[in-house]
């Protein structure tokens, strides 16, 4: 077919594509959908409408995807209603629950570059200037941890993939240096720890019960003392330690293991030490990168820059004290990075990757350090810990809750207690649940929960420097009355 007898449809067709023909279509509309979002983002008075599951399921199965609305226009008012009008917006200030925070813009300008371009991060020959900018970012924090100048890494899609591959690593070291059969190899973390662990083992065929727990202290950090005993135990079984699982940061708690003791153990062991900083990362840029004293000594380091960032999702990196273990993950393919590449110095990301094609996630990172810097990230950061800290101050006077463990970053867990008394543990446990969910049903605000030694908890992640005490305390109001309403109607049958 000639250029001249060319089918209509198939050129209406390439007007989707983005090209140098097509570049103002693309600069209207991504602009149109900026315009959409931040509308909504502006006008936003709550951070959810509360919907249900099933309520919004049937608007969005009633859509016919095979009949296309042929108008980008159209798609976005869709969008607006399918979508934007109920998504969890994080950026409000009442947004309390998850590791979920607002972003900054200098990565949002990132995120549009990195997709418009659409760099592949395995090759260099997909992503030259890429490869060489993830590099820098990967050296640049492993300076932060304190790393030396043998120390190396890779982006990852968050903390859960960085974990299973520092266990991936471990594994393979240990078997090198010992022959261990899987079936003898233990983990050990902390009982506060996060469950990617457990779920790393398995996937790694060790199976669940390889993951033994250390008990933590009262103020739910690993103990150096039932980290030693294990370590002991584990051999006078016959079962080799392959790592031992360290937290900065955890997610219930913000608590951060005593790293620098449990470093020592792992050294007089021969242990591989890995830290899970998933959520701590940011003290490697803040005024408090003292409470992360003793992480250079880890042999893994996960980091997850889109929580304490504000960068994001996904931005995330697994960081090694030495590069040549990464090796353990590099397997050549003739089309994509043979390995004469090698020995001719050419950089291929997917060497040290679990994954192959992967985005340039790093191009967030880099833009928000060369336009607002480190500092002002790890203000950021400093901000809602020291917002925890009025809290857990505000809590703790409050004789409405039950407040655990000061924080060390910026969660509270907590519950409500009836002023009466008289109520059991189980009708409390369930006050605390039904006031979290009606809050959420509320819209008003997002709250998360927990469980603590078999009871319900509710849990404040906070992460929004722009929260106030104020709203803080109108959020434990809005808790406190849907639970008295709660157990006012519960109590009425026992009265009868």
């Amino acid at each position: 077919m000639t250029a001249t007898s060319a089918d209509p449809r198939q050129l209406s067709l390439t007007t989707h594509l983005l090209n140098e023909q097509n570049a103002q279509r693309y600069r209207e509309l991504v602009g149109a959908a900026v315009e959409v979002v931040a509308a909504r983002i502006g006008t936003n008075d709550r951070p959810f409408t509360g919907t249900t599951p099933q309520q919004l399921a049937k608007e969005i199965d009633a859509i016919d995807l095979d009949a296309p609305l042929g108008d980008t226009s159209a798609a976005l008012d869709e969008l607006g209603e399918v979508y934007l009008r109920d998504a969890v917006y994080f950026d409000h200030p009442r947004y309390l629950a998850h590791l979920n925070c607002p972003i900054v813009i200098p990565a949002l300008v990132g995120e549009t570059v990195l997709s418009a371009i659409n760099s592949s991060m395995d090759t260099w020959d997909q992503s030259a200037g890429g490869t060489l900018i993830e590099r820098r970012l990967v050296d640049w924090t492993a300076a932060r941890i304190g790393f030396g100048p043998s120390a190396d890494g890779v982006f990852t899609s968050g903390g859960t993939q960085s974990n299973l591959q520092a266990m991936l690593l471990a594994r393979q070291h240990v078997q090198e240096e010992t022959g261990a059969e899987l079936s003898r190899l233990r983990i050990l973390a902390s009982s506060c720890g996060h469950f990617s662990v457990t779920k790393a083992a398995t996937m790694l065929g060790l199976g669940a019960d390889a993951v033994i727990e250390v008990a933590c202290d009262a103020d739910k950090r690993m103990s150096p003392v039932a980290l030693q005993e294990a370590i002991d135990g584990c051999r006078a079984r016959g079962e080799v330690v392959m790592a031992v699982v360290a937290t900065a940061g955890t997610t219930d708690f913000g608590s951060i293991d005593p790293l620098p003791r449990i470093g020592l153990i792992c050294a007089e062991a021969g242990v591989w030490m890995h830290v899970d900083a998933a959520y701590g990362c940011g003290l490697l840029v803040s005024r408090r990168r003292h409470l992360l004293a003793g992480i250079e000594a880890a042999d893994s380091v996960t980091v997850d820059y889109h929580k304490s960032f504000f960068q994001p999702v996904s931005a995330s990196a697994l960081i090694v004290r030495e590069a040549d273990v990464l090796r353990h993950v590099t397997y050549h393919a003739d089309y994509l990075n043979p390995a004469h590449t090698r020995a001719e110095q050419i950089p291929n990301q997917v060497d040290k990757s679990i994954q192959t094609t992967r985005r340039f996630d790093a191009l967030k990172l880099w833009l928000t350090l060369r336009t607002m810097g480190a500092d002002a990230i790890g203000q950021l950061f400093d901000e809602v810990i020291d917002r925890a800290a009025d809290a857990w101050t505000l809590l703790d006077a409050d004789r409405r809750y039950e407040v655990l463990v000061r924080p060390r970053l910026s969660t509270l867990v907590f519950r409500y207690l009836p002023a009466a008394g008289g109520n059991t543990d189980a009708e409390i446990d369930l006050a605390n649940r039904h006031a979290r969910k009606a809050l959420a049903a509320s819209g008003e605000a997002v709250v998360a929960g927990t469980v603590v030694d078999g009871r319900h908890y509710l849990k404040f992640t906070l992460l929004n420097p722009a929260t106030t005490l104020d709203d803080i305390a109108d959020v434990l109001d809005l808790i406190a009355g849907h639970a008295r309403d709660y157990l006012g109607e519960n109590l009425v049958p026992a009265a009868c």
